[in-house]
């Protein structure tokens, strides 16, 4: 017979004797009134039925656990009660209900005894509202760490998968598997506790059930898992070997190399997608590697898509850093080596060309090298790494010839191709054609050069300061007294009145490749206060170098083989980090304009702007190339991509994938933020949670703790917390309110982001921007 939720005491009651796979510890609850009527009754029962203490006086309100609403961790509970405190305790559990209604209940339990682990467990994702079995716990002996915001781990595996569960956690599956069939199917939300018995076995305690609210009815577990094995198959002949590429096996990632998590997010729409993948990593990518000097990849399109989730192929980006010149037995071993590293330490995910790969010559090297020694690489394969990459850093070094001049070249004929074809007859379709053909070949290829030469600005930079030539304080001046488009925006933002400036930046947007996100132009008002006055930034400090720096960096050039001036270098190292941001933004014109063409196209056909992001873009190529009808053959493209996308909000997977047991289950990375809901927000940030000006803001506060529930009775636009896990209180709460939030971004992302004056955060693709 299937169970009933009622109150969180009687739902504990009805599971106590049916439970087989968990203990439910003995309890007794009674209501306000009958406290009120007698509350020394109440008493006696609990000493009789308890025994001994202490206690825990918990929250059992008419309110809580609802199938629309939980209202976790709203009320008190009051822990290691004693008998002669039990009515202050209890009193003040009512005392946190507000105004009581008399039938409110309050719960009494044993406090459990050598608890080694609790936490949350989910039967659904409340994100993507799948099947998948989410665990949040904490080590230790506290069964409120998790509800109570303070982080902890999260395990998540899909419905029928059960094979590789760690063994500390199997049986917290088998016991939400257990409750999900006493209720029917519905969808759970479990605390639970483990104890150590005396003789050492571990108990599990069930502390809670509760209806947990999803947005949308779930899929069933065995669509569910049709869909993973196809990505688990695609992933199994995806890690293997390949003939034409080195290495011995693959890993894929959201973030390394032209991170799309950062750039298109984790579940860009289907028109984002193809995008990004025809501007930049099907084909342009390897173009710009190949002519750097690097080993040929050209038709090895970078990013691989598990039914929408974009994910780059590591060992094609990692094939594509080796020089070209170096012997492949060697080359093979270091992109072998380079994914070992990964696979040990997968926070550096987004970190791969700092932390892991050798991409160019810097004057640390040498030093940076040994590393490869202590894991069996010889003195001459290191001196042959050296030489290559010596030779590489030098063709893009050059003063005369460099190959980032060349690159910085093309962004003028991309203005003047523009420019022509706005002056031209050519029909929509033939527009969005050359503007995005345009911005391949003038655009986003010399963008990826110069991207280059950034990278290798600042790792020559970095190296600076490691061998001595500069200060840390000297990298910090230099880096500020660059020229870039983020700080002469700010300027104009300043000082150009807001016709003139919306005419120069009017094309940025935030989601550079999203056509549902509004351009400045398009939406002012939401991304400017034009009713105050800006302060014009104050000019930064000028950089020099002292002549003792001058004399000892031109020693050490020569000394490292590298034909460059100390002034050369500079220059080098200036253009370098100006000339990536303005290569960006010249081609985002381009994309921008196509991106606006697109959706006033598809306006006209009878499709919305947010029809239009489910088109996929090879459908404007049909179009120029060929006579066909458009409506029906953007019809059927938005059908697809909608149908498509909907699979794709349906999946989740981990961040690095390094085999195909990864898709079935996975624990989260402690880097990952939890973003709640799948919404997206742009708004302005409040770093401290006071009571004024709450609405339509972005609140910043430390940790998901419960004592901020009163940020909901205000009109708050998101939430972003530094602590707290996915399981949590403000988690539960955020998702039930439809608040996009970010639980748990880790302290460095939180410090950017509450440092910002304005965020656009979209939780479906899980990426945040700061746009002031």
């Amino acid at each position: 017979m299937t169970l009933r939720f009622g109150t969180k005491a009687e739902t504990l009651e009805r599971l106590r004797s049916r439970i087989r796979t968990a203990y439910v510890a003995p309890l007794v609850y009674f209501t306000v009134d009958q406290w009120r009527l007698d509350a020394a009754a109440c008493r006696r029962r609990v000493v009789s039925t308890l025994g001994d203490e202490p206690w825990i006086v918990r929250s059992s309100s008419l309110s809580e656990d609802g199938e629309g609403s939980s209202l976790a961790g709203a009320y008190l509970s009051v822990k290691d009660v004693r008998a002669d405190s039990l009515e202050p305790a209890v009193e003040a559990v009512i005392r946190s209900y507000g105004e009581p209604d008399g039938n409110d209940q309050i719960l009494i339990q044993p406090m459990l005894k050598e608890v080694i682990r609790a936490g949350v467990v989910f039967s659904h994702d409340p994100n993507t509202c799948s099947p998948y079995r989410v665990i949040n716990w904490m080590e230790g002996a506290s069964t409120d760490a998790v509800t109570g915001g303070q982080g902890g781990l999260v395990w998540q595996q899909a419905a029928l998968c059960c094979r590789h569960t760690p063994d500390e956690l199997r049986p917290v599956i088998v016991l939400v598997e257990e409750v999900l069939a006493l209720m029917g199917q519905t969808a759970v939300d479990c605390e639970f506790a483990i104890s150590r018995s005396g003789d050492g076995a571990e108990l599990v305690w069930l502390l809670q059930a509760r209806p947990l609210a999803l947005a949308v009815a779930p899929e069933s577990p065995d669509q569910q898992k049709e869909r993973l094995e196809w990505i688990a198959q695609k992933v199994a002949r995806g890690v293997g070997r390949h003939p034409h590429l080195i290495g011995s096996r693959s890993v894929f990632g959201v973030m390394p190399d032209w991170n799309p998590a950062e750039i298109i997010g984790i579940r860009p729409r289907p028109l984002a997608l193809s995008l990004y993948r025809e501007l930049v990593t099907d084909s342009i990518w390897a173009y710009q590697r190949h002519n750097y000097g690097y080993r040929n990849l050209r038709s090895f399109p970078l990013i691989q898509h598990f039914y929408g989730m974009p994910y780059v192929d590591v060992r094609v980006s990692f094939n594509s850093f080796i020089p070209a010149e170096l012997d492949d037995g060697l080359a093979d071993r270091l992109v072998d080596y380079y994914i070992d590293r990964l696979e040990g330490e997968p926070t550096l995910h987004d970190k791969v060309e700092f932390e892991i790969v050798y991409s160019c010559y810097t004057l640390d090297l040498p030093d940076r090298l040994q590393k490869l020694r202590a894991h069996g690489f010889s003195r001459p394969d290191c001196d042959a790494l050296a030489r290559s990459l010596r030779t590489l850093t030098n063709r893009v070094l050059d003063p005369s010839d460099g190959l980032w001049k060349k690159d910085a070249a093309k962004l003028e004929t991309l203005n003047r191709r523009r420019e022509a074809l706005y002056a031209s007859d050519a029909d929509p379709v033939e527009r969005i054609y050359w503007l995005l053909e345009d911005a391949k070949r003038y655009g986003t290829l010399p963008f990826a050069g110069l991207a280059r030469a950034g990278f290798i600005a600042v790792q020559m930079l970095r190296s600076l300061v490691t061998v001595g030539i500069l200060t840390q304080r000297d990298y910090d001046t230099f880096l500020a007294s660059v020229s870039t488009v983020s700080g002469q925006m700010a300027r104009d933002r300043a000082v150009l009145d807001r016709a003139t400036f919306l005419s120069r930046y009017g094309h940025l947007r935030p989601g550079t490749y999203d056509i549902q996100s509004a351009r400045y132009d398009e939406a002012p008002e939401r991304y400017f206060d034009w009713s105050q006055d800006i302060a014009v930034p104050p000019p930064s400090q000028p950089f020099s170098l002292t002549l003792p720096q001058m004399r000892q960096l031109r020693e050490l050039l020569i000394e490292h083989g590298l034909g460059i001036e100390p002034v050369e270098l500079f220059d080098f190292l200036e253009a370098g980090i100006e000339l990536r941001e303005l290569a960006k933004f010249q081609f985002s014109r381009n994309l921008s304009d196509a991106l606006a063409l697109i959706g006033r196209y598809g306006e006209q056909l009878g499709f919305s702007r947010d029809d239009m992001a489910f088109v996929d873009l090879g459908v404007f190529r049909e179009l120029y190339v060929g006579a066909m009808d458009p409506v029906g053959l953007i019809g059927a493209s938005i059908s697809q991509g909608r149908k498509r996308y909907e699979d794709t909000l349906r999946t989740s997977l981990p961040p690095v994938i390094s085999a195909s047991e990864d898709v079935w289950g996975f624990q989260w990375p402690d880097s990952s933020p939890n973003f709640i809901t799948q919404k997206s927000v742009t708004a302005p940030v409040k770093a401290e949670a006071g009571r004024d000006a709450l609405e339509g803001v972005i609140v910043c506060i430390p940790n998901a703790d419960p004592g901020f529930d009163w940020l909901f009775a205000y009109p708050i636009a998101g939430l972003i917390t530094a602590w707290g896990g996915v399981n949590s209180h403000m988690a539960i709460r955020a998702g039930e309110q439809g608040i996009p939030a970010i639980i748990g971004a880790g302290e460095s992302l939180y410090r950017k982001w509450a440092g910002a004056r304005r965020l656009h955060i979209d939780c479906a693709c899980r990426q945040v921007e700061v746009l002031a």
